[in-house]
């Protein structure tokens, strides 16, 4: 090559270098007035603010303001507790529900002995989710599996066994208002139909008392005391269950339903789920003509009464749960609170600790810790983000979006995330919070990020409007 030749060649390299730095350059500039436009909004007069955008093949980072300050995340937690599971339990890890029984069956098919169902932490058990795991379709292939056995009558009852989750287990931080709801129920070894059920009500004119017209499954072993009254047209879906107590059987709603509302129930959270999935089996077998002599137990009600639950000696059947990740997919697209709880728990267990929540927390933070990140930039509660005492830095967000990005199972997470804007992420919101962690692609380069705003004022339409404005930059 002449001298002439390499002049331009090293010209042409040299005008290809400064174009990249001035594409990257520009979209730095572009978010940096997007994002200070954002901070001076009257939203966010009294707001804290923090995003953090990085290059989701090679980590470096793109943007970023405030990357290290702590805010609370919300629902964009789920990302964190989704990508630790990918990486402890692998994309293809299934619960099982183990049934089986105790003594002996004679030659009439009668068992004396009980039924046992001992979960694992199965969040989709009785879910309408997945064909697979449908109520009618669980409860047919217990019974099913029972029949085969010879069983026709039990001397005994049906137990539904929370196995190493001995308890229903409320995260730390969560309020009261937030624990008799669907999205607030707790964790469980043995759930059922994600631990909630329907509470159908019978509204009159505004302001007029509303009364319990019954529940979707039947559940008479529950009392319900109504001090709800019929809202205002247009002031919506404001009633709230209360529970005094973990096995309280006494549920309380409080607040308002507005007149306008079509749909008439509100979901709640079941107190105890072995207990209603052990009454539900025991039910079904009844009606299939396969009588069980005694009432129903969970592990919660025989503690109650200082007994254990006895451990099966025989096999009946095995329950798996779908996929990790087609539970996954659920718990982000419909932010399902419950899911994200449950593979804490499961996460925990996986490495050595206990199944509660503030195990899973610290087993968390250990995983994350080891990769590199400091776990003190997560001081977290729970799984799902409910806790309004989550605090986590947009940095460590992004950086563990980043991570799931470089591992073989990421299209299985990415194709989790929801919509909104035109974009892939996750979002996040509670009272004064609004976030989105996720991934944009533009012409030159994939990106990852998190953004939060915690304390803002206004309506939540407005301030989303903004933050899209804001990563509308990225794309």
């Amino acid at each position: 090559m002449n001298t002439i030749n390499k002049i331009k060649s090293i010209t042409f390299i040299s005008l290809l270098l400064a174009g990249s730095q001035l594409h990257a350059q520009s979209l730095q500039q572009k978010l940096q007035i997007a994002f200070n436009k954002l901070q001076q909004d009257s939203q966010c007069k009294y707001a804290t603010l923090s995003l953090t955008v990085l290059d989701a093949k090679t980590g470096e980072q793109v943007f970023a303001a405030n990357p290290d300050m702590g805010l609370a995340p919300g629902s964009t937690l789920k990302t964190v507790t989704s990508i630790t599971s990918f990486f402890v339990l692998g994309k293809d890890y299934q619960f099982e529900t183990t049934v089986g029984y105790t003594g002996t069956i004679d030659k009439k098919g009668t068992l004396t002995g009980d039924i046992i169902i001992k979960g694992s932490g199965d969040p989709t058990l009785g879910s309408w989710r997945y064909a697979t795991t449908k109520e009618g379709y669980v409860l047919n292939t217990m019974v099913e599996a029972i029949k085969k056995a010879g069983i026709k009558k039990v001397n005994g009852k049906i137990i539904g066994d929370d196995g190493s989750f001995n308890h229903q287990s409320i995260p730390d931080g969560w309020i009261w208002q937030d624990l008799g709801t669907y999205y607030g129920a707790g964790i469980a070894g043995l759930c059922w139909r994600e631990n909630q059920f329907d509470i159908k009500l019978n509204t009159g004119g505004v302001g007029d008392a509303i009364t319990v017209a019954g529940t979707v499954p039947n559940t008479y072993y529950l009392q319900y005391k109504s001090e709800l009254t019929t809202g205002a047209a247009k002031t919506g879906d404001l009633a709230y269950p209360y529970l005094p107590g973990f096995n309280s059987k006494t549920m309380y709603l409080r607040g308002t339903y507005a007149i306008d509302q079509s749909k008439k129930t509100i979901s709640a959270a079941i107190p105890d789920p072995a207990y209603d999935a052990a009454l539900r089996l025991s039910d079904t077998l009844k009606k299939m003509g396969i009588a069980v002599s005694t009432d129903p137990a969970s592990s919660l009600s025989l503690k109650e009464k200082s007994l254990v639950v006895p451990a099966a000696t025989n096999s009946l059947t095995v329950i798996k749960s779908p996929e990790l990740s087609k539970i996954v997919y659920w718990l982000n697209q419909k932010s399902v609170n419950l899911y994200a709880e449950q593979l804490l728990a499961t996460i925990s267990t996986k490495l050595g600790k206990g199944a509660v929540t503030t195990d899973g927390v610290e087993a968390v933070k250990d995983f994350w810790e080891a990769k590199g990140i400091d776990h003190r930039s997560m001081n977290i509660y729970d799984g799902s983000g409910l806790s309004p005492e989550d605090r986590i830095t947009s940095s460590t967000i992004a950086h563990i979006l980043q991570a799931a990005h470089q591992e073989k199972w990421f299209g299985d997470f990415y194709e989790s995330l929801p919509v909104y804007n035109d974009m892939k992420m996750k979002s996040g919101s509670i009272s004064g919070v609004q976030a989105y962690a996720g991934f944009q692609k533009n012409n030159s380069r994939e990106l990852c990020f998190s953004i939060m705003v915690n304390n803002y004022n206004g309506p939540g339409s407005g301030i989303r409007a903004k933050m899209f404005a804001v990563l509308n930059e990225m794309k």
